[in-house]
C-alpha cells in the first residue's frame, strides 16, 4: 500500500513538472511596458484636466477635486460604452489602479445586472466593490480625525 501511494504521488509529480515545462511564459517586461504606458497615459490625461481648470482660474489646490470628479466619469463612460476592459485587458495594472479604474470597478458590475432593473440591478450591483472600500475609508477617516482631536486638543 506504502510503496502505491508514493509510486502515485511521483507520477503526480512527474506530470506537474510536465504541465509546468508546457504552460507557455508569461510576456513579464511586454506586460509591464503596457501598464507603465497606459497608467503614464492615463495620468496625462487627468493631468490635462487640471491645467484645464487651472487656466481657468483655479488655483493647482482646487483644480484637483474636480478633475478627480472628471476622471472618474470618464472612467465611467468609457466602463458604460465597453472601452474601459479593453484598456484594462491591454494595459493591466496600469489601467485599474488609477481613479478611472475605480469608476470601472463600480460601473461594470452595475453594467453587467442592467437587465435586472434600476434598483435591483444598477443600484445593488453599484457598490459591491466600492462599497466596502467607502465604508472602510469612511471609517478610517474618522479614527484618524478622532485621533487627532484628542492629541492636539482640536487645534
Amino acid at each position: 500500500m506504502a510503496s502505491q501511494a508514493k509510486q502515485g504521488s511521483q507520477k503526480m509529480q512527474e506530470y506537474q513538472d510536465m504541465a509546468s515545462q508546457m504552460r507557455p511564459r508569461k510576456p513579464l517586461l511586454k506586460n509591464a511596458l503596457w501598464a507603465f504606458f497606459v497608467g503614464g497615459l492615463i495620468s496625462e490625461v487627468g493631468q490635462g484636466v487640471e491645467w484645464f481648470f487651472m487656466q481657468h482660474g483655479l488655483s493647482a489646490k482646487e483644480a484637483t477635486p474636480p478633475m478627480t470628479v472628471v476622471m472618474i466619469g470618464l472612467g465611467a463612460l468609457l466602463t458604460g460604452l465597453g472601452w474601459y476592459d479593453r484598456v484594462v485587458k491591454h494595459g493591466g495594472m496600469g489601467g485599474s489602479l488609477p481613479i478611472t479604474g475605480f469608476a470601472n470597478s463600480m460601473v461594470a458590475p452595475a453594467m453587467e445586472f442592467r437587465t435586472e432593473g434600476l434598483v435591483l440591478g444598477v443600484g445593488a450591483k453599484l457598490f459591491t466593490v466600492a462599497g466596502p472600500v467607502l465604508a472602510y475609508g469612511l471609517a478610517a477617516a474618522f479614527v484618524v480625525g478622532l485621533l487627532r482631536l484628542l492629541i492636539t486638543g482640536g487645534a
